[in-house]
C-alpha cells in the first residue's frame, strides 16, 4: 500500500514491501523494507534513479528539500524521481538492535542476511513490484558496494550505474584492503598533527588517562585508549580535522567532551555497521577480525596514531554491543559467498561512472582503479577536491558531472 503525500516543493510516496529475508527462500520468513519515492511536483512521469546508502547499516536521508537535504537531490530530481532505500535492518525497514532473539548461531545466522547481496535482491524484488523496466542507480560509499553487486548481478534492470566515495575491490583480500586503509591514516594522523600540533600532547594526555583511570562514557561503555584512537575515523571527511580538534580542545571532564566522545564513536545506533562492516569487504571467505590483525602488524605505529574505518573485537566486550559479542564471533569465521561476479562485470555494458577520492582513507583509490580497470564502460573521475563525503559537501557538482560521464557528455 503506497501513502501519497506533499512536503514543500515535493511529492513523496511512502511503501512498506513485504520480502523474504532470504530470497531463496520465498516461503520463508519475511521482512518489512520501508521505500521512499521523491519526485518534483512537476516530474511525476520521470525515470526512477535509486539511492544506496553509505554505511553498512544506516538508512537512507530524510529530504527536505527547502534546506538542501539531500544536498544533491535537486539536481537528481531535475532528471529522475529517486526512490530512497531504508536498507533492510535500517530505519523504517525491520530494524536491527543489539538485542536479538535467538542463540548466537541464530543470531549470526539472521545476520548473514544483511549484505549487499540481500540489499540488491531486495531492490530487485521492488523493481518488479514497481513494473519498471529499468532504473538508475547513484551509491555513496557502501551505497557503491550495493552498486557493484547490482551490476553484477542485474545488470539488464539498470539504465546507469554512478558510484561516489570509490568503487569496491573485486581483486584484493580484505587484509589488503585493511593494509592501505592504515596506510592512508598514517597519512592523515601526521597532517592533523601538523595542522594542530598542540593536539599531540592533548591526545597523548588522554590515552594515559584513559590508561590509569576508568573513564565511564554517558550509555555505560569505557572510554578505553583504544577507543580514544577511534577519534582518527573523522579524519576521512571534509570537516574531520577541526572535528577533532574541537573535541580535543573541550576539558576531558566535562559533559560536553564526554558526551560529543561517545556520539563520535558509538555504534549502538546503527549496529550492522559494527556487526557487517568487515564482512561487507569479504568478496569470499571469511575475515577473521581482519582489521585487528592487520593493525597488528603495524609493528612502528605511533602511540598517538588514530585508527580510521576500523572495527576490532573489543567493541563488542563493551555494554552498548555485547550482546552480539558471540554473533559477532561467528560471523568473523564465517565462510562468505562471493559478491560480485568476475565474469559479468568483464563483459559489462552499462553506462557507468564513479568518483574516486585521490587521498581517501576509506576506500583505497588504487583497490578502485583496479576494478575500474576490469569492468568496461566504467569511467573514473579521479579527484583530490573532495574527501569522502563530497556528494554531501557539493552534491550538485558531484551529481552531474557523474551523469555526464555514464552519458558520455565528457
Amino acid at each position: 500500500m503506497a501513502v501519497v503525500r506533499e512536503i514543500p516543493n515535493l511529492v513523496v510516496v511512502e511503501r512498506e514491501h513485504s520480502l523474504p529475508l532470504d530470497h531463496a527462500d520465498p516461503d520463508g520468513r519475511r521482512i518489512t523494507v520501508f521505500s521512499r519515492e521523491l519526485a518534483d511536483p512537476q516530474g511525476r512521469d520521470r525515470p526512477l534513479l535509486v539511492f544506496f546508502e553509505g554505511g553498512p547499516g544506516f538508512e537512507a536521508p530524510r529530504p527536505i528539500r527547502t534546506n538542501a537535504t539531500p544536498p544533491w537531490l535537486d539536481r537528481a530530481l531535475a532528471d529522475f524521481r529517486v526512490l530512497m532505500l531504508d536498507q533492510r535492518g535500517t530505519g523504517r525497514s525491520t530494524p536491527i538492535g543489539t538485542r536479538l532473539p535467538g542463540d548466537a548461531a541464530e543470531q549470526a545466522r539472521y545476520l548473514t542476511r544483511f549484505r549487499a547481496d540481500s540489499i540488491v535482491d531486495d531492490a530487485e524484488a521492488i523493481r518488479v513490484e514497481l513494473e519498471v523496466d529499468r532504473w538508475s542507480v547513484l551509491g555513496q560509499s557502501f551505497g557503491g558496494f550495493c552498486a557493484l553487486r547490482y551490476l553484477s548481478a542485474a545488470p539488464g534492470a539498470l539504465r546507469e550505474v554512478m558510484f561516489t566515495g570509490g568503487v569496491p575491490p573485486v581483486h584484493a583480500h580484505v587484509d589488503d584492503v585493511y593494509r592501505a586503509t592504515f596506510a592512508r591514516m598514517r597519512e592523515r594522523n601526521e597532517r592533523f598533527y601538523e595542522r594542530y600540533p598542540d593536539d599531540r600532547d592533548r591526545l597523548l594526555a588522554l590515552l594515559g588517562r584513559a590508561e590509569r583511570e576508568s573513564i565511564t562514557l554517558p550509555g555505560g561503555d569505557r572510554l578505553t585508549p583504544a577507543r580514544v584512537r577511534q577519534f582518527g575515523h573523522m579524519l576521512g571527511m571534509s570537516d574531520g580535522n577541526e572535528r577533532l580538534h574541537y573535541l580535543l580542545e573541550l576539558d576531558a571532564d566535562s559533559p560536553a567532551f564526554l558526551h560529543d566522545a561517545e556520539q563520535a564513536t558509538s555504534f549502538a545506533r546503527n549496529p550492522i555497521y559494527a556487526i557487517l562492516h568487515e564482512a561487507c569487504w569479504a568478496n569470499g571467505g571469511p575475515t577473521a577480525w581482519s582489521a585487528q590483525r592487520v593493525l597488528d602488524e603495524q609493528l612502528d605505529w605511533p602511540e598517538e596514531f588514530m585508527t580510521g574505518e576500523h572495527v576490532f573485537p573489543w567493541m563488542f566486550d563493551e555494554p552498548s554491543l555485547a550482546q552480539l559479542r558471540e554473533a559477532a564471533e561467528l560471523l568473523a569465521a564465517h565462510e562468505w559467498p562471493a559478491l560480485y561476479d568476475r565474469d559479468v562485470l568483464a563483459a559489462n555494458s552499462v553506462p557507468s561512472a564513479a568518483a574516486v577520492y585521490a587521498e581517501d582513507p576509506y576506500v583505497e583509490r588504487a583497490l578502485s582503479e583496479q576494478t575500474a580497470g576490469s569492468v568496461p564502460r566504467l569511467r573514473l573521475w579521479l579527484t583530490n577536491e573532495y574527501d569522502h563525503d563530497g556528494l554531501r559537501k557539493d552534491g550538485e557538482r558531484v551529481l552531474g558531472r557523474l551523469l555526464d560521464l555514464a552519458r558520455g557528455r565528457l
